[in-house]
């Protein structure tokens, strides 16, 4: 990870200090199995100095923005930086106290306290995943409420308080306009830095295509990044709706024709096929139709 920050040009001080914190807070053995290289690396050397300095400071993130920017990638890319275990927490409305902090259990026939997701982040210096924020029931924002506070610690009922061990940072992420989602409280929002996550850069984009799939061909790399900036285009304009904006669809859609399936038809299972409304659909595949060949194959998208 630290090579490819500089490789992206993040300032050098920064990384000097990612390096002094990964040397400086070990992980334990237990927690060794949640770290992981990400399966994607975020582009954009401007959001990297941003969130990095704002969690060398100690705060927490919001990372917030439409679909398809990338915000659980860059959450996983940045725990990855600092060399922290990862713990991700899906905030759906059956997230109350007892999933988040833990609850009470029996463990050979006596009532002992299981940790959740929070409290094991907390003791163990990881970064949690808060993923979609604005999605929590009231009972979970009031745990978040205290785990974020400034005192950093979490009181268990019943039990002792724990407190947040000093590499312990939470990212959270969310999208505006899913049904189920609200604003966020003041008070919530007060205990974040946030970043507001731009809409992924043809550039970017042939870059992310280019690590991850190194035999395609430079023609169709560009061919396939200006197929999503137009179907960007189309949502921005409300021509179509976002459920055809799907990033991971359309790495889904490379794949498939480096296994052989043809461009056309991997596309329409990877984009095309998400949408459900007719006229919607044939607008998109109108749109794939009029830069990709009806008989591109991987022997034209891939290098030998």
């Amino acid at each position: 990870m630290l090579n490819f920050l500089k490789e992206e040009g993040v300032s050098p001080e920064l990384i000097r200090e990612l390096e002094e914190f990964r040397a400086s807070y070990d992980v334990p053995e237990e927690a060794r199995r949640r770290m992981s290289p990400p399966r994607y690396f975020y582009y954009g050397p401007r959001l990297w100095e941003e969130a990095v300095s704002a969690l060398l400071c100690g705060e927490n993130l919001l990372l917030t923005g439409p679909k398809a920017t990338g915000k659980n990638v860059f959450a996983e890319n940045l725990a990855a930086a600092f060399g922290r275990p990862v713990w991700n927490i899906s905030l759906s409305i059956h997230a109350d106290a007892a999933s988040l902090i833990g609850s009470d259990t029996f463990r050979d026939g006596e009532v002992v306290f299981r940790e959740g997701p929070v409290s094991r982040c907390a003791r163990f210096g990881g970064f949690g995943v808060l993923d979609e924020i604005n999605m929590a029931k009231n009972e979970a924002l009031a745990v978040l409420h205290e785990t974020l506070d400034y005192r950093r610690c979490i009181d268990i009922p019943g039990y002792d308080q724990i407190r947040l061990h000093p590499a312990a940072r939470f990212i959270a992420t969310m999208n505006y306009g899913y049904a189920g989602t609200r604003e966020l409280n003041e008070a919530l929002a007060s205990r974040f830095v946030v970043i507001e996550m731009p809409l992924i850069s043809d550039e970017y984009l042939q870059k992310l295509l280019h690590r991850e799939f190194p035999s395609l061909c430079d023609l169709w790399n560009r061919q396939f990044s200006e197929l999503f900036q137009e179907l960007q285009k189309k949502c921005a304009s409300a021509e179509i709706s976002a459920k055809a904006l799907d990033l991971r669809g359309l790495i889904a859609s490379v794949r498939l024709i480096q296994k052989g399936l043809p461009a056309v038809r991997a596309l329409r299972l990877g984009i095309v096929n998400k949408v459900f409304d007719s006229y919607e659909r044939q607008l998109i595949d109108d749109l794939i139709r009029s830069r990709i060949p009806q008989g591109l194959d991987k022997t034209k998208v891939f290098k030998e």
